[in-house]
């Protein structure tokens, strides 16, 4: 048994006395995390002193929409060993798992998307495959979003929302987060949204609120429907104003609904991402909204039948619309520390919130125990700013 001491762990909410708290670290011969235990105070045990750096599991993505030129939507049989190159990659910038996200396109392309992503799932499932990530089920960004907060979404394929049409797209699919889809992204205020909300939710489906025009009363009565998330805080929907607080307003209010955030610093803007995480710091979900060209070269990019132009990692079509990024997921964690977040609660934005949407609800020192080391991080702050490393012993 190895021994990390000196450690500090990532939480949602604020906490002093939790941010100073040190921890050690049981390390067994398989290189598993075996024990998390606090440390006395003015304790000096023995073992690999971290120096108060953080330990967290590594990212999990709930809304990436593809990269290396794969755009998940338009997945085939083909693509596989693309897939898995990507997966790879993402596995190298701290990223553990992903639910892919298929934006809104016609229904047979969808289908087979889900269909090839199955196929991948399982395979993975039959063998031992270290350093990839993992596949979630998908996140579904459409197509029952409303028409005039569609943003990139091609408005050809936009469907009205109806229970009817939630079996076409998903008959022989089967919901959660470990099956074939785990997120949908709807607008609640849409006439028929209601009964999707509750086919979603019986699933085993999060339903999640986005691309919608939605009020803060409607907003609300969706909450009180099951809808668990905000997909891309502030983006396609309506703002936070004084006088019409909208789905944000309701969500903060709330304190129970998780708040999706492109910590990019273009999608949102840096006051704004800070503002957020001040009133929902149990429920900001860091997100990184990538498209196909991540760890590709900026420049133009194809994407369906249109035209994508990235620079400095953001995603705008011919016409100026804001498509996404090609950033990891984890430069969001940095630029949140920078902006002024405190580390660990940046941290847990990326690492534990999302793990928490998807119905995680063990207490983080519990959820590390029995995970390799090797597939969790270790943050440390220096002259740059918070910056990660994948954890060894």
């Amino acid at each position: 048994m190895r021994w990390l001491t000196n450690v500090r762990l990532p939480r949602e909410t604020p906490c002093t006395h939790w941010r100073e708290r040190r921890w050690r670290v049981a390390i067994d011969e398989a290189g598993r995390i075996a024990r998390v235990e606090p440390l006395g105070a003015g304790s000096a045990a023995a073992g690999d002193d971290w120096g108060g750096d953080w330990l967290s599991a590594m990212g999990l993505d709930l809304q990436i929409n593809g990269g290396l030129g794969l755009a998940f939507p338009e997945l085939r049989d083909v693509d596989l060993p693309r897939l898995e190159e990507l997966l790879v990659l993402l596995w190298r910038d701290g990223v553990e798992a992903i639910a892919p996200t298929l934006v809104t396109c016609g229904v047979a392309p969808l289908r087979q998307a889900l269909a090839v992503l199955a196929r991948a799932r399982a395979s993975h499932r039959a063998g031992h495959h270290p350093g990839r990530s993992r596949l979630l089920g998908a996140h579904l960004e459409g197509p029952f979003l409303a028409p005039e907060r569609r943003g990139a979404h091609p408005e050809a394929h936009l469907r009205p929302p109806s229970p009817a049409a939630l079996e076409e797209l998903l008959e022989g699919f089967r919901g959660g987060a470990e099956a074939d889809v785990a997120l949908m992204t709807l607008a609640p205020e849409l006439e028929g949204a209601p009964a999707v909300i509750a086919a979603l939710r019986a699933k085993g489906v999060v339903a999640c609120l986005g691309h919608s025009a939605a009020t803060e009363s409607q907003a609300e009565a969706a909450f009180q429907a099951g809808v668990a998330m905000i997909t891309h805080a502030f983006n396609a929907m309506p703002g936070l104003h004084h006088r019409a607080p909208g789905p944000l307003g309701a969500a903060a209010r709330r304190g129970d609904v998780a708040l999706g955030l492109i910590a990019d610093g273009v999608h949102v803007a840096p006051t704004m991402a800070v503002l957020l995480q001040r009133l929902a710091p149990a429920g900001t979900v860091l997100v990184s909204d990538a498209l196909a060209p991540y760890g590709l070269a900026e420049g133009a990019h194809r994407w369906d039948e249109r035209l994508l132009l990235v620079r400095d990692g953001s995603c705008r079509l011919e016409d100026g619309t804001l498509a996404g990024t090609t950033l990891p997921l984890l430069e969001g964690v940095k630029r949140l520390a920078r902006w002024g977040v405190p580390a660990d609660q940046a941290i847990a934005a990326a690492t534990l919130t999302p793990r928490r949407v998807l119905g995680e609800r063990r207490p983080f020192p519990q959820l590390l125990v029995g995970r390799p080391l090797a597939a969790c991080l270790r943050w440390g702050e220096g002259e740059n700013g918070l910056g990660w490393s994948h954890a060894s012993a």
